[in-house]
C-alpha cells in the first residue's frame, strides 16, 4: 500500500488538526488579493474552476467571496473534504489522476495550491498532461508549491511526510513546457504591503534577497528572482 494513503486517512486528526481563528481568514483573503487574484480577476464569474487538493476549503471560500459561482474542489483526504462540506463548499473525495481522466477541455481554471509536492516525479509526468488536457483552450493553471531555491525550503519540505518532490522555477518550467503549457509566470509568496507591519517585513525581505543575490553572484555569476519558501506559478493552455 502507498504509505500516503495511510497518512491521508487521518490527515486532519493526526496532523492538520488546528482550526484557524476567524482573524486568520481576513489576513489570508487579503494575501490572496495580492498573490492570486491578479491572475484571475478578468475571468468571467461563471467560469468553471477546479481546485486540486482543496483541503478544508479555505480557497474555495475565497473564490466564492470574489463572486465565482462554479467552484469545486477535490481531495483524497475524506477528513478534509468533510470539513469543506461542513462549511458549505462544493467538494468531493477523489483521486486526482482518475478524476482528471474523465475531464476533457471542460475547465477554465485549475488551481493546485501546495499540491504537486505530494507526488513523485513519475506521477507528475502523468499528472501534468492530464491537467493540461482537462483545461479549455486558453485555460489557466495557477499553482503554488515548495521552492527548491528558497532560503528556508527545507523546513517546509520536511514538515510533511507526504511531500515527495521539490521543484524550483527552472525544473517546474521544464515540466510545464513538456506538458504543453505556455505563458509561464512566476511570483514569490511572502509578505505583502497590506499594513505598516507587513510593509516593514516586505522591505526587510527585499534586503535579505539582495544579500542572498550578492552571495550567489559571487559564487555563480548570476542571481535568482524567487527566494521564498514557496513559489506561485501561473501558466496557460494555448488557444
Amino acid at each position: 500500500m502507498d504509505f500516503r494513503k495511510q497518512l491521508y486517512h487521518n490527515y486532519v486528526s493526526c496532523f492538520k488538526n488546528n482550526q484557524p481563528p476567524t482573524s486568520y481568514f481576513e489576513s489570508y483573503y487579503t494575501w490572496c488579493d495580492f498573490k492570486y487574484f491578479p491572475f484571475i480577476k478578468q475571468m468571467d464569474r461563471e467560469s468553471k474552476i477546479l481546485e486540486l487538493g482543496c483541503g478544508p476549503g479555505h480557497l474555495l471560500a475565497y473564490l466564492t467571496k470574489k463572486g465565482f459561482k462554479n467552484v469545486k474542489g477535490i481531495d483524497v483526504s475524506e477528513e478534509q473534504v468533510n470539513l469543506a462540506l461542513k462549511e458549505g463548499r462544493q467538494a468531493e473525495v477523489a483521486e486526482v489522476i482518475n478524476y482528471l481522466k474523465e475531464e476533457t477541455e471542460s475547465i477554465d481554471l485549475i488551481m493546485a495550491i501546495d499540491f504537486f509536492e505530494h507526488f513523485t516525479k513519475n506521477e507528475l509526468i502523468e499528472l501534468i498532461p492530464l491537467v493540461y488536457r482537462s483545461l479549455k483552450r486558453k485555460g489557466l493553471l495557477l499553482l503554488q508549491t515548495v521552492n527548491g531555491d528558497g532560503l528556508f525550503s527545507k523546513h517546509e519540505m520536511y514538515g510533511d511526510l507526504t511531500y515527495l518532490t521539490i521543484l524550483n522555477p527552472s525544473s517546474l518550467r521544464q515540466l510545464l513546457m513538456y506538458s504543453g503549457f505556455g505563458d509561464i509566470q512566476f511570483l514569490e509568496t511572502g509578505p505583502v504591503s497590506k499594513n505598516i507591519q507587513n510593509r516593514l517585513r516586505l522591505m526587510l525581505w527585499r534586503l535579505i534577497k539582495s544579500v542572498a543575490n550578492i552571495m550567489r553572484i559571487i559564487e555563480t555569476g548570476n542571481s535568482l528572482n524567487i527566494w521564498t519558501v514557496n513559489m506561485i506559478c501561473c501558466c496557460r493552455k494555448p488557444g
